[in-house]
């Protein structure tokens, strides 16, 4: 097992706390990054696209009081390995079952792909007792996804960071109504501006959007594998908590829908005026509280 020294970042917006930083290696060879911070039952924090591990940080020390908190980076992402050429959503559930194992927490929380990641896990991972999924982008249609993929390969090959970055953006139907609606133009000039201020300046632990694209293929890759058939989901056997904002696109509450009419045994709760970045540490516009209050009260 490979141990950094523990760590303390004073910056703004980087948890105040201790926690400390190892590393595993998956199935396929692969080593994958976790943070670790806290004391009591495990619990595993997922997070999904455009993000890594530091995105929940604020979350993760509001619950290390009771949990053991594990953080890891995704592939692609920071000290963790490279996606590999047969990459696919087996390889990723590899990694959490790595996680598992090492760690043998039976709690999980994912959002968005990493929502998705659980999810599947679920049907083959028996020793998770309890899961929360956080708005899975599952489309009833894998088409509409596919073909997001397909624009957005396209302008990554010719270079154009900003317009993959838009077309990420509105076949998520992520960001602001009003933001959407600006001509591509136009929000192509925003985000390469958006973009040279970032790299001017310091991120701190966070990973910059310019880095981050190079990860939108696989996560929108892990979205079309995923979508299509809800039904299989019908066998999953643990405890699920199904979350969600009132304020997210309507695609992902429909997700939930399909989920909650398939899957035995689930809660699930809706916070008022929050999105699906509701998770994220609150200087990149989340609003963990109360979705850790939520899962305060399911896993305890």
């Amino acid at each position: 097992m490979k141990t950094k020294a523990s760590r303390e970042d004073g910056s703004a917006q980087a948890a105040p706390k201790r926690y400390r930083t190892e590393s595993l290696i998956s199935r396929d060879g692969t080593t994958i990054s976790y943070r670790q911070i806290g004391h009591g039952p495990g619990l595993v924090l997922l997070h999904g696209g455009m993000s890594s591990a530091h995105n929940h940080m604020e979350m993760a020390e509001a619950l290390s009081d009771a949990f053991t908190i594990y953080v890891p980076d995704r592939r692609g992402r920071c000290d963790s390995g490279p996606f590999g050429v047969d990459y696919c959503m087996r390889k990723e559930v590899e990694d959490v079952e790595a996680l598992l194992t090492r760690t043998g927490a039976h709690y999980t929380f994912g959002v968005s792909s990493g929502a998705l990641i659980l999810l599947e896990a679920l049907l083959s991972h028996s020793c998770i007792r309890k899961a929360a999924v956080f708005e899975p982008p599952i489309f009833s249609d894998a088409s509409v996804p596919a073909a997001v993929l397909a624009r957005l390969d396209n302008e990554m090959e010719q270079g154009n960071i900003a317009a993959a970055l838009i077309t990420a953006m509105k076949g998520a139907r992520m960001g602001p109504a009003a933001l959407r609606m600006v001509p591509r133009g136009l929000l192509k000039i925003l985000v390469k501006l958006a973009m040279k201020i970032e790299d001017r300046q310091t991120q701190g632990a966070y990973v910059p959007m310019r880095s981050l694209a190079a990860t939108l293929h696989y996560d929108s890759q892990l979205v079309v594998e995923m979508s299509g058939d809800v039904e299989r989901f019908r066998a999953i056997q643990a405890e699920v908590l199904l979350l969600g904002g009132s304020k997210s696109p309507a695609y992902l509450k429909a997700a939930l829908d399909g989920l909650e009419r398939v899957i035995s045994l689930f809660k699930r709760i809706e916070f008022r005026g929050l999105d699906h970045a509701a998770s994220w540490n609150s200087d990149r516009g989340g609003k963990p509280e109360p979705v850790v209050g939520a899962l305060r009260q399911f896993f305890m």
